[in-house]
C-alpha cells in the first residue's frame, strides 16, 4: 500500500471507517456477495486508441460490491487461464471469483465471487492488520505462497475456495530480517518456469527495502540460484508484484504516487536467465501510464495464455478501502512475444 502525506491519511482513514467492519468474530466460513461491473472501454481517458507500446488493451472494469470487506485486493492469480482466480487482500482476506467475457473475449463481469477471513494456527479468525497484511501471492497446483509485509513472513497454503485453513508452512526468505522496511516488504512471490535456468523455483521480491546503493532487495528461494538478488530501482517507483512469462522472462508491476502527480503504473521486463544469486537485475520499461489513463493504485498482477496463444496480462487496483479509490481489473495483450 503507497503512503500519503498527513492531510490525506486522515481523509482516508475517515473514509475507513464509514465503510468498514471487523471481520464476523468466530466465523471463518466464505462470504459471498454479486460483485456489480462497470466497463472501461477506452484506456486511455477521451482517446480510442488500443495500442500502448507493445501492449494491446483488451477491455477493464471497475467493480463494486455491497460487501465492507470488498476492497483493498493486492495478490492476484488465475486458477484457469483468464476465468477462475484466486487473490489476498492486505486487509486479511482470500478472495475467489470468475471472469465474465463476450463473444469477443473481453472481460465484462465477475461471477462467484467470495471472501473468506484469514485465520492464524488455531484457525481463528484474525484481524489485526500486522498478523494479516498480505501482499504477495503465487500458486503451483493445490498450494498457494503468500508474502505478508509488517510481520514480514512468506508462509504457504492448501488451495481450498471457500474453506481456507492456517498456513502449512513457511518459507527461509533468506533477506536480514533487519534489512525489510515495514510496510514495504515481499510484494511479488512468483514461480520460475521448469525449464529455466531457475528450474522452477519461487522468488521473492520486496516493495522498497533497499540496499546503501538504493537497489531492492529480492532472494531465489530454493533451487541451484539459491540466495539474494538485487533489482535496480528507477526514479519514485516501487514494484507491487510480478510474474513469469511464457518465455521465462520477468515482468514487473510498479507503482509511483506523490500528493503532486498522483498514482502512476509501469510495467518493466526482465529477462528472465539474467535473475540468480548474488547478481543485480534491470530490465526494460515496456510502459507507463499516469492519471490520463484508467488507473489507480495497481497491485495485482498475472499473465496468462489465451486459446489463440496470445499472452495476455491482468493488472487489479487496491482501493484502500477509500472512496477516494476504485477497484479496477484491466486487460492487455502482449504483442510481439
Amino acid at each position: 500500500m503507497f503512503k500519503t502525506t498527513a492531510n490525506a491519511c486522515a481523509l482516508l482513514i475517515t473514509a475507513t471507517l464509514a465503510l468498514t467492519s471487523a471481520a464476523p468474530a468466530g466465523n471463518n466460513g466464505a462470504i459471498g456477495t454479486e460483485v456489480r461491473s462497470y466497463p472501461i472501454r477506452n484506456f486511455r481517458i477521451g482517446s480510442t486508441e488500443t495500442r500502448f507500446g507493445p501492449l494491446e488493451f483488451v477491455g477493464g472494469m471497475e467493480m463494486r460490491a455491497p460487501l465492507d470487506h470488498f476492497a483493498s485486493m493486492s495478490g492476484f492469480r488465475f486458477l484457469d487461464p483468464g476465468s477462475r482466480f484466486i487473490g489476498v487482500t492486505d486487509s486479511g482476506f482470500w478472495y475467489f471469483g470468475r471472469i465474465v467475457r463476450d463473444g469477443g473475449g473481453r472481460p465484462t463481469g465477475v461471477a462467484d465471487f467470495t471472501m473468506q477471513p484469514m485465520v492464524d494456527a488455531d484457525g481463528v479468525v484474525t484481524t489485526e492488520k500486522w498478523h494479516t497484511d498480505a501482499e504477495g501471492l503465487a500458486v503451483r497446483g493445490d498450494e498457494a505462497t503468500v508474502g505478508f509485509e509488517r510481520e514480514h513472513r512468506i508462509a504457504t497454503f492448501d488451495i481450498r475456495p471457500g474453506a481456507m485453513t492456517s498456513e502449512t508452512g513457511r518459507l527461509d526468505f533468506l533477506v536480514p530480517a533487519d534489512e525489510l522496511r515495514r510496510n514495504k516488504g515481499f510484494e511479488t512471490i512468483a514461480y520460475a518456469p521448469e525449464n529455466s535456468p531457475l528450474a522452477g523455483a519461487r522468488i521473492a521480491i520486496t516493495e522498497r527495502s533497499i540496499d546503501r546503493q538504493g537497489n531492492i532487495f529480492a532472494a531465489v528461494l530454493e533451487g541451484p540460484e539459491k540466495g539474494i538478488f538485487k533489482v535496480v530501482r528507477h526514479g519514485t517507483f516501487d514494484i507491487t508484484d510480478g510474474v513469469f512469462l511464457a518465455d521465462g522472462d520477468l515482468l514487473l508491476l510498479e507503482r509511483s504516487f506523490n500528493m503532486a502527480e498522483g498514482v502512476k503504473m509501469r510495467l518493466r521486463r526482465v529477462d528472465g536467465s539474467t535473475i540468480g544469486k548474488g547478481r543485480t537485475i534491470d530490465g526494460e520499461f515496456l510502459f507507463e501510464a499516469d492519471l490520463n489513463y484508467q488507473i489507480d493504485n495497481m497491485e495485482g498482477l498475472d499473465a496468462w495464455v489465451d486459446g489463440d496463444g496470445r499472452q495476455r496480462i491482468s493488472i487489479i487496483s487496491d482501493d484502500n478501502h477509500s472512496i477516494l479509490q476504485r477497484n479496477l481489473y484491466l486487460e492487455f495483450i502482449l504483442t510481439g512475444n
